[in-house]
Formats: C-alpha cells, structure tokens, sequence
C-alpha cells in the first residue's frame, strides 16, 4: 500500500517542488504537529489564514453547529441563508458607510475577479491600473493584473489594456486617467516585502481617482482582518476604497473571499446582464458560520488591538542582529530583511530543522515573513523567540 508521501507525489497537482515536505497529521493553536509526532511553530499562519489560530473553539463550535443545519442549497441569490447574511451584516456595521453591499466568493483570486468586473460595469471603461511587484492572484484576471512578470510571460495574453506603475512613485500617478476603470493597489504590498506606503502617497491615488472617475480598489485579501493592528489596513492612512477585497483570513480556516462596493455600485452586476457574477460555492454556508465567528474571536479577545504590541516584540529582539538589514512591520506582519550574503533558502530550512516555519516572500529575494496567528500569547512569543535566536545564531554559512 502506497504512502501518503508517495500519493502527494504521484497524483497531486503541485506549483512548487519543494524537497521532503512536511507531513502534518494535526494543527492546534500556533502548532503544526507532524507525522513523527514533532510540533514546530507556525509563524507563517497558511500565509495569513490563520489569524485566529488553528481550531480556535469557537471557530470549530460554528462549523459544527452549522453542518447540523445546512451546507450547499442554491445560488443565484434564491434563497436567503443565515450565515451570510449574518456575516454580511456584522461585517458592513464594521466597515465604512460606503461599502455597505458585500458579494461573496471563494478565494482572494475570485474576489479581484469580481472587483475588476465591477468597475469595468460601473465606469464603461476598459482601461486598468495595477502596481509593480504586486500580487493578486492567480486566476487569468488577477494574473494580468499581478506586477511580476516572471509569473505572467507563460500565459500571455492575458488581458488588454493593463498599465502598471510603481508603488509609491507620486508622478507616475498622473498615468490615471479619464480612460480608467479601476486603480488595483495593495495598501500594504505583501509579496513584495511588506512595502509600506508613503506618508501622502495613498490619499494621492484616492484623489487622482476622484478627479478622473476612476474606481479605487483595495487588495486586503493578505493584510485584512487583524494582521496589521486594524481590521484592514487602510483604516491607518484614512483613505476608504471604492471596492474592498477581501478573503484568506476571513474564512477561519476555510474557504472564503469577498468584494464590498457600495450597494448601488453592486446592484450593476444583476441586470444587463442577470447574474452579472456568480460562483456556486461562493458564501458557503459553513465557510461564513466559521468567518462569523473568527470576526467575534478577533473582537472579543482583543486580538486586533494586541497585534501591533506582539509585532514590535518581535521586532525588538530581532532587529539587534547582524544577518538582519531591516524589518519592514505593521501589526504582526513583519519583512524580515536579510543581509545580502545570507543564503535565504538555505537559512529557512535551517529554520524548519529547528521546528520553525517561516516562508520566503515572491518578490523579494532576501526577505522573509513572521506572521504567526493572532492568538499567540507573550509566553508564546517569549519561547519562540529564543527558538529562534538559538536557530539563527547556530546558522553556517
């Protein structure tokens, strides 16, 4: 009988190779726990899924209480289900006035899909903006959008009438124009490092929209719900979008993604033509039982407010070292930048030898990410950290 190792290899569909993968059997609070029976601390958080950690309790009571109720029953807007209307409802009473309407979908791919649709039905225009070394996803929409090129030659051609400038350049914001549909931004950029905007540079996108009917989109989908200290990470440079997208942390750990817009905006995607966008499993009833309750989780215990305290201890005690250059942090997101003589891929596996899992950054050859679950507590972080100051002192090069 085949091993599940050998399963993996032979029948999955897999976008990386990656050499003697980890096989996890269990997952609790910040720990992944292998087949071997080693636990390691996930500072990754499924690239900021797990937000409220792994089978948070109430989380996991949702889901369940939910599967004694219902799972898939319609589409088409045909039947109203509690749980995304719930959802729906907590979750624009938390939101600005203006995205007061929220349309659900899958996954952060399917969320940009849905946001580039809306403006282009919106505005009538076809023209649209996005930034370099931004990411978006992979489907044919966010990958013409995504701002490397790397992962986009292959599949060329993707869609027409795409311009791309650079995050944080303030000329190149003129490039916006009456022809515009939509501007693409990420108000943190992620993959790119955690590249902070420039005092001023995001309220001059948002003008430079409003002067030319541009529509203005955020790309939460990585940094939304807690990561950064706010619910999303716009709320800390005062400029609200047009459309919010929104999803990995959302679902608490299953499948879930979203775009807001104001309700007269969404309204568009209902007639000529009916079902302007629709997804089959999109607003899962179980995927928005578990998103409501990850919400109160990141309410209730105070997980948001706490975010940026538990950062900047990260930070404080990583900073000092020699291999590091800079941290790049907001909340409990940091880009760890790595002097350049330090081999990256070999350091992180050094990393997973010592029960830690960190992850490389897509566009950014030197940089890692520390993103744990929100959930983790000081004597948490206290033991991580010395984890990793014995790791990373005991690092050959």
């Amino acid at each position: 009988m085949l091993s599940n190792r050998q399963l993996f290899q032979l029948h999955l569909g897999l976008p990386s190779v990656v050499d003697h993968p980890l096989e996890i059997t269990h997952a609790k609070g910040i720990y992944l726990y292998d087949d071997q029976g080693n636990a390691y601390v996930d500072l990754v958080s499924g690239v900021s899924v797990s937000n409220t950690g792994h089978l948070h309790p109430h989380v996991v009571s949702a889901i369940k209480n939910q599967l004694d109720r219902y799972m898939h029953t319609m589409v088409y807007g045909k039947f109203v289900q509690s749980p995304q209307t719930q959802l729906a409802a907590k979750l624009t009473s938390l939101l600005p006035e203006s995205l007061s309407s929220i349309f659900f979908v899958n996954s952060g791919s399917e969320a940009i899909e849905g946001a580039l649709k809306l403006a282009k039905r919106v505005t009538g225009r076809m023209e649209m903006i996005s930034f370099k070394n931004s990411y978006h996803g992979g489907t044919a929409g966010a990958l013409s959008m995504l701002g490397n090129e790397n992962l986009k030659q292959a599949f060329r051609p993707l869609l027409p009438g795409i311009k791309q400038i650079e995050f944080n350049n303030f000329e190149q914001i003129e490039q916006i124009s009456c022809r515009t549909a939509c501007v693409l931004i990420e108000p943190i950029q992620a993959e790119a490092g955690i590249i902070l905007p420039t005092e001023g540079y995001l309220k001059a996108v948002r003008k430079r929209c409003d002067e030319t009917g541009a529509l203005l989109i955020f790309d939460e989908i990585q940094m939304g719900f807690g990561r950064t200290g706010r619910l999303f990470a716009f709320e800390h440079f005062g400029v609200i979008p047009d459309i919010l997208c929104m999803a990995k942390a959302m679902g608490g750990g299953l499948p879930l993604g979203a775009f807001a817009a104001s309700k007269a905006h969404m309204q568009t995607l209902t007639n000529k033509p009916e079902l302007g966008h629709i997804t089959t499993f999109g607003g899962h009833p179980v995927s928005c039982a578990a998103s409501l309750a990850s919400l109160e989780v990141l309410l209730q215990e105070n997980l948001i407010e706490n975010a940026d305290k538990k950062g900047n201890a990260f930070e404080e005690v990583l900073l000092p070292l020699p291999m590091i250059k800079s941290i790049r942090r907001k909340g409990l997101m940091l880009g760890i930048e790595l002097e350049p003589s330090i081999p990256i891929g070999k350091l992180l596996k050094h990393l997973q030898q010592h029960r830690l899992i960190v992850d490389q950054f897509l566009f950014h050859e030197h940089a890692f990410r520390i993103a744990p679950p929100l959930t983790i507590t000081e004597s948490e972080i206290k033991k991580t950290l010395d984890m990793l100051l014995e790791a990373l002192n005991a690092f050959k090069y």
